[in-house]
């Protein structure tokens, strides 16, 4: 069984339907049928939380959260080891310290394949499988 993690960048080209929308929604249909693991952390929730919020405002934050959580996607807690794992990343890489969270979670097996539109990540695509979006 195919496992991903997703970025904060793939739900958001999903909700917006831009780039590469439709293989995050491949994916996402994919989970809901039970053929493939799906996870991101909880920063990552977080971050897609906030940037919703800033742009739309508290209710249309609490309602994009709202059907997100619909999907029942397995959202992973940040224990103080993946903290410090990921301010390692974060030192060594040059990555931001909420994309070395996803980047944390894809490596803790190599099954896993990161899902992102974010081309930072090509700084440290040789510590894990890393599937990118097309950009805009």
């Amino acid at each position: 069984m195919t496992n991903f993690v997703l970025d904060s960048s793939a739900i958001l080209r999903m909700l917006d339907k831009e780039a590469g929308w439709q293989r995050v929604a491949e994916i996402l249909e994919l989970y809901a049928v039970g053929s493939c693991a799906l996870f991101i952390s909880a920063v990552q929730w977080g971050e897609i939380a906030g940037r919703i919020r800033k742009r739309g405002g508290v209710l249309e934050q609490i309602r994009v959260m709202g059907k997100l959580s619909q999907l029942q996607l397995v959202i992973e807690p940040v224990m103080p080891e993946q903290a410090v794992r990921a301010a390692e990343l974060k030192a060594d890489r040059g990555i931001s310290y909420a994309d070395a969270f996803a980047l944390e979670l894809a490596t803790r097996s190599p099954e896993r394949i990161l899902i992102t539109a974010d081309y930072d990540f090509k700084n440290v695509s040789d510590l894990a499988n890393i599937e990118f979006l097309p950009s805009k």
